[in-house]
């Protein structure tokens, strides 16, 4: 007898029992059968309805021959067979299914058309299968993976963390859907840090860890989604300065983030559903509400994985608290951006708001860091090679700011003027000295110096060849020594063919002559 059949005789040697134990007479007998088929019971298979006279006779009849192992309802002599498909049409599919255990019911139900000109319905043909043991997991060739209870020996050992959609809140007249940013102790299920935003990036997750490292301290490790926001450089970089590591989710395996997905579960159906229910409008009495439930029922009420409520196996298994340097982590968490500094109000834009700087830095390019918690009132300035430059205060254009006045200067270390002059009388020194004056005494060779003197004439410099600067006389030798034919005619014509009283005009004009 199994316990389905067992069940069965229990509810009619039950519902039998003043007649089968009273010893009651034949007269009396009759009227109390009758009298119980008058009665709905409900039936072991659920249902409600009244016994017919003829089924109670026949149970009493049963009971009185064989006893109470004849009360239940018989087994089909067919038990386990199909009596709508052909035993050589289950036949053929267990034997298709070990050929190749990785065959789907479609590819099984192909090869029975082919063979067998039928079908048979998915559930049908596993149930068979599986009573034959030949599925994936009978086969040996399931890859579905063993799994254990996820826990760990002490409180924060490790926290898990991640985001769920909220219920909607109003935020400035208009409806807004909320998101519920968690961080869970794995150890005790007690919440280090759960808050609703009205945003889901890496600013609210990093809120919610400064949170929680601001009441509980430090976890060994933190067990977060494989999203992009779980791999912002600022998060590797606070959590390694506070020797947290860093575990990621592996892809395509979403059952290891069970742990946050059940507690967000159970703030679906115990909390968020009150919310929705009630008139909560604001973030802020969200907020407060949720904080309020937390600390009454969740953390209060027993664990069905641990059996303890979360805060007390907090307590029971918390053995230290690695406190934080909340300022390294604030830090850590500061936002990087560049920008430029406005030549011409000698401020900065960020996020549509002005902070003036130092005017000495207008038109530099800088690494602008700042605090994402709270409105920004001031940022600090870093130069492009990490060389700390002061800080930037808000401010608004319309006010401006006066530029500082220039600081007072002892007297000039170095005379400009007189080394630039000292240095012209070099170049002109040198440029003169080099010049060979003994050529002057050749025959049929105008010499340099009349030529320069009878140019420097004609362009109204007084002085002869001191008129001309060291680049002219230098320019002018070349010109003369290209120019071996040249002479004082040549040169007053050429003079009067320039286009204009210029050196170069006058040596391009020197040049048509030459060519005619």
């Amino acid at each position: 007898m199994n316990a389905r059949q067992e069940q069965e005789a229990l509810f009619w040697c039950s519902l039998l029992d003043r007649v089968l134990f009273e010893g009651l007479d034949t007269v009396e007998e009759c009227r109390e059968l009758r009298e119980i088929s008058r009665q709905e019971v409900v039936f072991p298979d659920g249902r409600k309805r009244k016994p017919s006279l003829s089924t109670l006779k026949r149970k009493l009849k049963k009971y009185r021959q064989g006893g109470f192992n004849e009360m239940g309802r018989k087994v089909r002599s067919d038990l386990g067979k199909s009596r709508a498909v052909p035993d050589e049409v289950i036949a053929t599919a267990i034997a298709a299914k070990k050929d190749q255990p990785r065959r789907s019911s479609v590819m099984l139900n192909l090869i029975l058309k082919h063979q067998h000109g039928k079908t048979v319905p998915r559930s049908t043909l596993y149930r068979h299968l599986k009573n034959a043991g030949a599925t994936r997991i009978k086969l040996g060739v399931s890859k579905q993976k063993i799994r254990k209870r996820w826990t760990k020996e002490h409180t924060h050992d490790m926290w898990a963390g991640d985001f769920e959609y909220g219920p909607y809140v109003l935020v400035e007249g208009k409806s807004v859907q909320s998101y519920l940013s968690a961080f869970i102790d794995v150890c005790s299920r007690t919440i280090v840090a759960a808050r609703y935003y009205v945003r889901q990036n890496f600013d609210v997750l990093s809120d919610t860890l400064i949170r929680a490292f601001e009441v509980h301290g430090v976890p060994l490790r933190i067990y977060l989604d494989n999203g992009k926001v779980y791999h912002a450089h600022a998060l590797k970089r606070a959590c390694y300065r506070l020797g947290t590591g860093l575990v990621h989710r592996t892809k395509g395996d979403p059952a290891t983030g069970g742990i946050i997905e059940r507690f967000f579960e159970t703030v679906q159906s115990q909390f968020e559903s009150e919310v929705r229910a009630g008139n909560i409008l604001s973030l802020d009495r969200l907020n407060e509400s949720f904080a309020a439930w937390l600390e009454v029922v969740h953390h209060q009420t027993p664990n069905s994985c641990t059996g303890q409520p979360p805060k007390q196996r907090y307590d029971e298994r918390l053995i230290a608290i690695r406190q934080a340097d909340m300022e390294a982590v604030t830090e850590s968490f500061f936002r990087h951006e560049e920008r430029t500094v406005d030549k011409t109000f000698s401020d900065i834009r960020l996020n549509n708001r002005f902070y003036k700087v130092d005017p000495k830095l207008r038109g530099d390019r800088l690494d602008v860091r700042y605090n994402l918690r709270g409105p920004v009132e001031e940022i600090l300035l870093y130069s492009l090679k990490e060389e700390y430059l002061g800080k930037g205060i808000l401010h608004q254009r319309e006010e401006g700011q006066d530029v500082p006045p220039e600081a007072k200067r002892s007297g000039e270390t170095y005379d400009m003027m007189g080394m630039l002059i000292d240095e012209h009388k070099k170049q002109l020194s040198d440029e003169i000295g080099g010049i060979d004056y003994g050529a002057t005494g050749r025959r049929h060779r105008w010499s340099f110096d009349a030529f320069g003197t009878c140019l420097a004439d004609l362009l109204g410099r007084k002085g002869g060849l001191s008129a001309f600067s060291a680049e002219e006389l230098k320019a002018l030798k070349q010109v003369h020594e290209c120019h071996r034919n040249l002479t004082r005619t040549l040169l007053k014509k050429a003079f009067a063919q320039a286009d204009r009283p210029t050196i170069p005009s006058i040596v391009y004009a020197l040049q048509q002559l030459k060519e005619e």
